[in-house]
C-alpha cells in the first residue's frame, strides 16, 4: 500500500512538471493533475492539500536535484573563475529541463508564505554555493556579489525562456562575460 501511494504521489509531481512546463502556474489545477494521471479529482486531494502543497513538494524533490548538477559541474571546476563560469552555464544549460521550468514557473506565481520561503531557502543554498569562489576572487563582499551574481542568472533564465532574438548561446557567453568581467566583459 505505501508502495502504491509513493507511486502515485511521484506520478502527480511528475505530471505537476508537465503541467507547470506546458502552460506555467495557471494550468497546473486539480482537474488537470487528474485527468493526467487518471485519478479522480477527489484522489488528488488525498495526496495534498491545495496546489501550493504541490508546489512545496516539487521545490523539496527537484531543487536539490537541480542544485547538486551546479554544484557538481563547480567542483569540475579546477579555479575560482571557472567555477563561477560553470555556476552560471550549468543555471543556464538547465534552462531546458522540465524541473528547472517547473521551478521557474512556480517562482513566478502567486504562492502562500510557506511556499515562497521554501524557495527561497533553497535559492539561498545555490547562492552560498558560490560566495567562496567569489572571496578566493578577492572580492570584499562575496555574499553580495552572489546574490547580485544569481541576478544576472535569472535574467539571463528569463531571457532564454521567452524566446529572445538572441541564440541562447549568446546569452550564456554575455552572463559569463558579466560574471567574471562586469559590464565591461
Amino acid at each position: 500500500m505505501a508502495e502504491h501511494r509513493s507511486m502515485q504521489r511521484a506520478a502527480l509531481l511528475d505530471a505537476a512538471r508537465s503541467l507547470l512546463s506546458e502552460g506555467g502556474t495557471e494550468a497546473l489545477t486539480f482537474p488537470a493533475l487528474a485527468e493526467r494521471t487518471g485519478l479522480a479529482r477527489s484522489s488528488v486531494y488525498e495526496y495534498f492539500r491545495s496546489r501550493a502543497a504541490v508546489v512545496e513538494e516539487l521545490c523539496e524533490v527537484d531543487f536539490p536535484v537541480w542544485a547538486a548538477e551546479v554544484s557538481a559541474a563547480m567542483e569540475r571546476a579546477e579555479t575560482a573563475e571557472a567555477k563561477v563560469e560553470a555556476y552560471v552555464r550549468q543555471q543556464l544549460e538547465l534552462v531546458g529541463d522540465r524541473r528547472h521550468r517547473a521551478v521557474v514557473a512556480i517562482s513566478a506565481s502567486e504562492l502562500d508564505a510557506g511556499a515562497r520561503e521554501k524557495i527561497r531557502a533553497a535559492h539561498g543554498g545555490l547562492v552560498a554555493m558560490i560566495v567562496e569562489a567569489l572571496a578566493e576572487m578577492g572580492h570584499a563582499q562575496p555574499r553580495l556579489a552572489a546574490m547580485l551574481l544569481q541576478g544576472v542568472v535569472d535574467a539571463a533564465v528569463r531571457r532564454i525562456e521567452l524566446g529572445a532574438a538572441e541564440e541562447p548561446g549568446a546569452i550564456a557567453e554575455a552572463a559569463v562575460g558579466m560574471a567574471l568581467r562586469g559590464v565591461l566583459g
